[in-house]
């Protein structure tokens, strides 16, 4: 199992419909990590089946020390480690925290776009209480948005619009900063970490 001090959770950057494959890889040596999926029903030419994807594509995440970083660089399917510069930035663990739960609720929950105004809201009650998000509507149903940011990627998971309470202003992050949502692109100074990067 794998060992060390100042172990953090970061994003992993994987080649394209690897994230399973590395996941299970990263398991093998011994380390933490963290493929939040979703089901969804896709139409193939004879049948709609349903099948699991990653909730965010092309990434994981896994906790290790960064100073020990090698081992998970050389995994195959792995691509980088997102961060500044040469420095990987580490995920909040409040941010993991927040997708695990929700993963572990089994609510319903799919990609979406990080997106920069709605109301910040707290679930009070159930089996996702006191987890922190932004209120949307989406035709008929109330979801919370949750963010990593420095993926600038979101999860919308469903809830009952009843369960939840405005979080007071100053509380927690101010999402009102955050770029709009549009295509994905890496925030200003976000580069792509590779083994060559210092390491």
């Amino acid at each position: 199992m794998y060992t060390g001090s100042g172990k953090q959770w970061y994003a992993v950057r994987t080649a394209a419909g690897r994230e399973k494959a590395v996941s299970g890889q990263l398991g093998n040596k011994g380390y933490e990590h963290f493929l939040p999926v979703y089901r969804t029903k896709r139409q193939w030419s004879d049948r709609v089946k349903e099948v699991e994807l990653p909730l965010f594509p092309g990434y994981l995440f896994c906790r290790f020390d960064i100073n020990s970083r090698l081992p998970i660089l050389v995994t195959p399917g792995v691509k980088l480690i997102v961060g500044y510069g040469k420095a990987p930035i580490p995920i909040c663990d409040n941010e993991v925290d927040a997708i695990r739960q929700v993963i572990k609720a089994g609510a319903p929950a799919e990609p979406w776009p990080f997106l920069e105004a709605g109301q910040r809201v707290r679930i009070q009650d159930g089996s996702l209480g006191g987890l922190e998000g932004i209120l949307l509507q989406v035709k008929n149903s109330w979801r919370i948005l949750l963010s990593v940011e420095l993926l600038r990627r979101s999860v919308a998971v469903e809830v009952d619009r009843a369960s939840v309470v405005p979080v007071e202003r100053g509380a927690g992050r101010d999402y009102r900063s955050i770029p709009a949502a549009g295509a994905w692109m890496p925030p200003a100074g976000v580069r792509q970490l590779h083994m060559n990067s210092g390491d």
